[in-house]
């Protein structure tokens, strides 16, 4: 049998299977099922934990081998504390309320009939992603807290500590009962894989979700012809205000670019208000210098500051991903409002200013997911956000906007009940 044949009829049966999983996991799974299920896939990940990392070892090897970048070697690391984290992770998950059957909104209306909004899972989701192993167990269970079967596809880089994950994961959500194709994972490489998902597998995939790198997001937004919930970069902003307080912006600033510089939610830019340049401002560089990063800033930061290299105007829309940062002096909020409507991405961004109105202003006209006063960009997290984990950082205007948790993964229908009303 032809291979594009094959792949395509065992995808279209993975599809069938998720749809078998979805109507099974909505209609007859008590939510304390789907949390119990959960909890034993984060003991089985803990058990599996040295398997788990043999497995992440041989990605690794083999990422060396093929000159993967320090900033993605990173994000495919598995360590015994990542691991844990994983773990924990699927319990946060676990532990959240059933965001399915929520009562959104109640009325009755004229005529008599009662009308209620009820939160019910979107279906079956259609994960995409790159990198980051821990993303195998983070979507699985939000999507099985959450009510919706998923099937994963994992980059190639990372495909062994992904199927020793799922592995894990399957087994603990087997012990209750579950389906297996509950959670699938897409074994193959073959970029064919995605591209029939993007067609939806013949109807089955409900939405889509892609977290990667920005030639991964932008063909599934340009390809699929289902609903998306994406980001195309990261392109994250600290701006220190005149009115900030030095050990506060000295602290954001260097947690924000340094603490993971491979995360999306690391500062690629920094604005300083130019009355604070020399002082605080400075103080910032050598803070940043001195833990590895390299600054690229405009002129009048190269003025106090020779050692940093010349930043170019690409270097403003740029994410970086590694230890460095671009730099540039604003006269004042506006100034610093507008850079970044410019060139952002709409993602993550944040004020240092014990001021409130400057912060208030921030907060209120930029039109990014998350805007943060005084707190370090590197919060951008669904886990920080008290989600348990998240599936992604949503930039669109539509359904989910930053941390895409459990609750995000669910829509709403109406409920009508009536006592006999016709219309007339």
């Amino acid at each position: 049998m032809n291979a594009d044949i094959k792949l395509r009829e065992e995808m279209i049966a993975m599809g069938r299977s998720a749809k078998i999983a979805a109507f099974e996991l909505r209609n007859e799974r008590h939510p304390a099922e789907r949390r119990e299920g959960l909890l034993l896939a984060a003991k089985h990940i803990r058990h599996q934990a040295q398997t788990i990392l043999a497995a992440n070892l041989a990605d690794l090897e083999r990422g060396r081998a093929a000159g993967l970048s320090h900033a993605l070697l990173d994000r495919l690391l598995l360590d015994e504390e990542r691991i844990e984290v994983m773990a924990k992770s699927v319990e946060d998950v676990a532990a959240l309320p059933d965001p399915v059957g929520r009562q959104l909104s109640r009325w009755t209306v004229p005529s008599g009939l009662d009308i209620a909004c009820v939160s019910t899972p979107i279906g079956v989701i259609g994960m995409i992603y790159e990198s980051r192993p821990n993303v195998t167990a983070d979507a699985a269970a939000l999507c099985v807290r959450s009510g919706n079967a998923v099937i994963l596809r994992g980059g190639s880089e990372a495909s062994e500590s992904n199927i020793a994950i799922h592995r894990a994961f399957i087994e603990g959500i087997r012990e209750v009962g579950m389906l297996s194709c509950t959670v699938q994972l897409v074994h193959s490489t073959d970029r064919a894989a995605v591209g029939l998902m993007l067609e939806g597998l013949g109807g089955a995939i409900d939405l889509i979700i892609p977290r990667g790198g920005k030639s991964l997001t932008s063909r599934v937004v340009a390809e699929a012809r289902v609903p998306v919930i994406a980001h195309l970069e990261g392109v994250c902003h600290v701006y220190i205000h005149a009115g900030a307080d030095p050990a506060k912006a000295r602290a954001i600033a260097v947690n924000s670019k340094m603490r993971r510089t491979s995360v999306c939610g690391a500062a690629e830019t920094l604005l300083i208000d130019r009355g604070i340049l020399p002082t605080i401002g400075v103080a910032v560089f050598e803070d940043l210098a001195k833990v590895g990063c390299e600054i690229r800033g405009d002129e009048a930061v190269r003025a106090v500051f020779p050692d940093a290299r010349a930043a170019s105007e690409a270097d403003w829309s740029t994410e970086y991903s590694d230890a460095i940062v671009a730099v540039k002096v604003v006269d004042g909020v506006e100034d610093a409002i507008h850079h970044i409507e410019q060139y952002g991405s709409h993602h993550t961004d944040s004020i240092v200013t014990e001021i409130k109105w400057a912060a208030e202003g921030f907060l209120e006209s930029l039109d990014s997911a998350i805007v943060l006063w005084n707190a370090s960009t590197q919060f951008a997290d669904g886990a920080e956000f008290g989600m348990g984990a998240e599936i992604g950082i949503g930039t669109g205007k539509l359904h989910a906007r930053g941390p895409v948790g459990a609750e995000q993964l669910t829509t709403f229908k109406y409920i009508v009940r009536g006592t006999g009303q016709i219309r007339p």
